[in-house]
């Protein structure tokens, strides 16, 4: 499921099955991102800048922002390996799934290295309740 706030020029796109929970979005820009509020985003308590920067720093990619470019992301792929967390992918990644599916991902992505998350592959915060040490 993807969900989709626009303003103007600026569409940013929520991928909830993705999100493992860090709390970046809204602990450093909660005029935009509350999670008390319905609907969750707000993108006209923020000038695009800053929505832009906070957006970025989303490490599992369930924020992103919308290209006009499709083929703006050819970075190599790269894995960041977190302490006592996931494994952050950032760049273009095709993930093969057990029923043959594809699924694409062109920005970034947390992947679970606990075993605990319910939303296998990616990661949605159980390390921290599972006590998951690296």
């Amino acid at each position: 499921m993807k969900k989709e706030y626009s303003k103007a020029d600026l569409t940013v796109i929520w991928e909830p099955e993705k999100c493992m929970h860090s709390k970046k979005c809204w602990k450093e820009l909660l005029p935009v991102f509350n999670p008390n509020r319905r609907p969750w985003v707000d993108l006209s308590a923020a000038d695009n800048e800053r929505i832009i920067q906070q957006v970025n720093k989303c490490p599992s990619g369930a924020l992103s922002l919308k290209s006009s470019n499709p083929s703006e992301n050819t970075e190599s792929g790269r894995i960041e390996l977190m302490k006592d967390g996931p494994l952050l992918f950032t760049g273009k990644l095709q993930l093969l799934r057990a029923d043959g599916s594809i699924e694409t991902i062109n920005e970034k992505c947390a992947l679970c290295r606990c075993g605990s998350s319910g939303n296998k592959p990616f990661c949605d915060g159980s390390h921290v309740k599972s006590g998951f040490r690296d």
